[in-house]
């Protein structure tokens, strides 16, 4: 269920996990441990869903925040727990308060979970197409940074996504990336259909945290597209013309100081 990355488990003081699809109380489509409160899944069962993971992580279930996620790269400072009605509209999350964990819900785009242990500031960026162009995770870099984290120290894991090899795209759409810079062209091979390419979406934001300057970076490297078993995938329910897709999470805290 719970699927850990070697640079983040390393870390003092640092609770962390990709979580699979697997474990938990939906069924149907959203079969296993959907934590999307955007899907059309009863609610009661995403709230137990949520409440596993967060009891994981060794946090309260109210301090399992989440983002209304719109592939943008505002980034948000939090603080506490909110309710999932009140869910800020932002693709990106940082904090330095212990016992809070930042949650980023994907079904096929990239979760990134970072921390800076030495100074205690974590962060978490939902990086489609759209946000990592955009530079979601350079902003939650800064971000970090205007909470004392040092650049040179932070580590950051690309989790679970689509892969080249699932994620076909149409001819018009290299120009994004190319516009911003010609050398994207590596991230792009051609598809078996005329005019279409397959994107590395996961290599794009590895890239990107790389030229960022962080101290590490890491990728699983796992395919949502093709593990079923594993993982919701937006592309893959969309082929399959089913109504809606369960959505799994991605987590980090700071673990709770002690009393």
């Amino acid at each position: 269920m719970i699927i850990c990355a070697n640079n983040l488990e390393k870390l003092p003081g640092i609770r962390h996990g990709f979580f699979t699809r697997e474990g938990g109380v939906s069924t149907g489509i959203y079969k296993g441990l959907n934590c999307g409160p955007g899907s059309n899944d009863d609610p009661d069962h995403v709230f137990e869903n949520r409440n596993i993971v967060a009891a994981n992580l060794g946090v309260a279930g109210e301090d399992l925040c989440s983002l209304y996620q719109v592939h943008g790269s505002d980034v948000m400072l939090i603080q506490g727990g909110y309710p999932d009605d009140q869910r800020p509209q932002a693709d990106g999350m940082v904090t330095t308060t212990p016992g809070v964990a930042l949650g980023i819900l994907t079904a096929d785009c990239a979760p990134v979970l970072f921390a800076e242990p030495e100074t205690g500031v974590i962060g978490a960026a939902h990086a489609g197409w759209r946000g990592a162009l955009d530079g979601v995770t350079d902003m939650v870099i800064e971000a970090m940074m205007d909470l004392g984290a040092r650049r040179s120290k932070i580590s950051a894991v690309v989790g679970p996504c689509i892969s080249q090899e699932s994620y076909e795209v149409g001819p018009e759409f290299p120009q994004y990336f190319l516009d911003e810079d010609a050398a994207n062209q590596e991230f792009f091979i051609p598809a078996a259909r005329a005019d279409h390419f397959l994107f590395n979406l996961s290599d794009y934001v590895h890239m990107r945290l790389a030229e960022a300057g962080v101290g590490q970076v890491e990728s699983l490297g796992l395919d949502t597209g093709a593990d079923e078993a594993r993982f919701f995938s937006y592309r893959r329910a969309t082929h399959r013309g089913e109504p809606d897709y369960g959505r799994q999470i991605s987590a980090i805290a700071l673990a709770p100081a002690l009393n």
